[in-house]
């Protein structure tokens, strides 16, 4: 029987249907949030539903959900407590705060305390450096903590309050914070009620203020057009744009004669005279295109693939174009022809990407990462030994176990 409740079933139907029918994988980041807000983690169980609600197999939702840092893939307190110990943070105090926390909650790196409150992490950086030392709680900010401060936030979300951040909304647990992030609004009382930028990210704005530095021609008091108004100042835009280009010059399609009534040799153009008589021919510059296509007939112009094709399959039939739709003479194409110069017939390019798909099905189900151990451990120790069950040399028990 499944661990998640109706409840996350339809809130995971409500997820996907946020997205185009045939994009519906992109659901998964904000699903991995929703069966953490369940779990507290991304537990094997939630691996499975997701890819069951998506269609995809276990192991494809595994490898995201072991990328993304923000996905628990063990059970994890209510409070993740994160302290910063990057170079600027470090400098200012952050490894001892770290180290403090440590100590004070018997926990190391990535671990919960045994009343299942806090999980305690060290942070690469968590992009603050102008408040350092930082820590967060489930990626609140504390900011400018010391090891006493610390210490008294850790004991008051352990005797059960909800300390204030520094800046941003009022605290909540793991599950509540990933329900957020799974996209659904904080329904608490007064939850997004409090915080602030802290004084720091005002000072280049007060700065500005005080020596009337601002963007050139900047009006505060422009108003913001909408996207209907935008669209239609861009179409009005390119319809006048249209309208101020000169109307292309038409090629005549009669065979041009010089004055002796001969046609005119190749790479010339007639003259007209005065009464509508033509005179002789007039040379072409081989070295202006325009020129050149008109004396040869041809047009030479890239081949323009419907708009409505992907950019791959656009730029295939670009440099490679069908025999029906092909100009022989366009700049970058050639028809493929085979060995008596024939060119091959008409295909289809969506067809042969959907030959080419079916040719290739997906990977087959697999196990979320870290479900199973043993295969590897056992090649392991058949390598260390030097040997394999069949007797073979220390290189052939390498290449049997991965093989294995």
């Amino acid at each position: 029987m499944s661990v998640f409740t109706e409840e996350t079933r339809e809130r995971a139907r409500e997820i996907i249907a946020r997205y185009p029918a045939d994009r519906s994988r992109s659901a998964l980041l904000p699903l991995l949030h929703l069966v953490q807000a369940q779990e507290g983690y991304v537990s094997p169980a939630g691996v499975a539903f997701c890819a069951e609600v998506l269609g995809l197999n276990k192991a494809q939702v595994g490898a995201v959900a072991t990328f993304y840092t923000m996905y628990k893939r063990k059970p994890t307190g209510d409070f993740l407590v994160s302290v910063c110990t990057n170079t600027m943070c470090n400098v200012l105090g952050g490894q001892e705060v770290y180290d403090t926390l440590s100590a004070h909650l018997g926990v190391g790196h990535d671990e919960t305390t045994a009343d299942g409150t806090i999980t305690l992490e060290h942070a690469e950086c968590l992009a603050a450096c102008d408040y350092g030392p930082v820590m967060t709680v489930n990626y609140d900010f504390f900011d400018g903590v010391d090891s006493s401060t610390a210490v008294g936030v850790v004991d008051e979300l352990r005797a059960g309050g909800r300390p204030m951040p520094t800046r941003g909304a009022r605290l909540c647990t793991l599950k509540e914070m990933a329900v957020q992030l799974a996209g659904f609004a904080d329904e608490r009382d007064g939850a997004v009620a409090d915080g602030g930028p802290g004084e720091p990210t005002l000072r280049g704005l007060r700065l500005a203020q005080q020596h009337g530095v601002s963007v050139p021609g900047f009006d505060p008091n422009t108003p913001i057009r909408s996207k209907a108004e935008s669209d239609k100042a861009a179409a009005e835009a390119k319809a006048k744009a249209e309208a101020a280009k000169p109307a292309p010059a038409e090629a005549s399609a009669a065979p041009v004669k010089g004055g002796d009534g001969a046609s005119a040799p190749t790479g010339a153009t007639a003259v007209a005279e005065p009464g509508g008589a033509t005179g002789p021919a007039k040379p072409v510059d081989a070295t202006r295109p325009a020129e050149r296509a008109d004396a040869t007939g041809s047009t030479p112009r890239d081949v323009k693939a419907p708009d409505d094709k992907s950019p791959q399959v656009r730029t295939a039939e670009t440099r490679q174009p069908d025999a029906s739709t092909a100009v022989p003479d366009a700049p970058g194409t050639k028809v493929p022809a085979d060995g008596t110069g024939t060119a091959p017939e008409a295909r289809d390019a969506r067809s042969a990407e959907a030959a080419g798909v079916a040719a290739n099905p997906p990977a087959g189900d697999g196990k979320p990462a870290g479900d199973e151990a043993g295969a590897q451990e056992r090649n392991l120790t058949e390598a260390k030994a030097g040997t394999d069950a069949d007797g073979a040399g220390p290189a052939d028990a390498n290449e049997t176990g991965a093989q294995k």
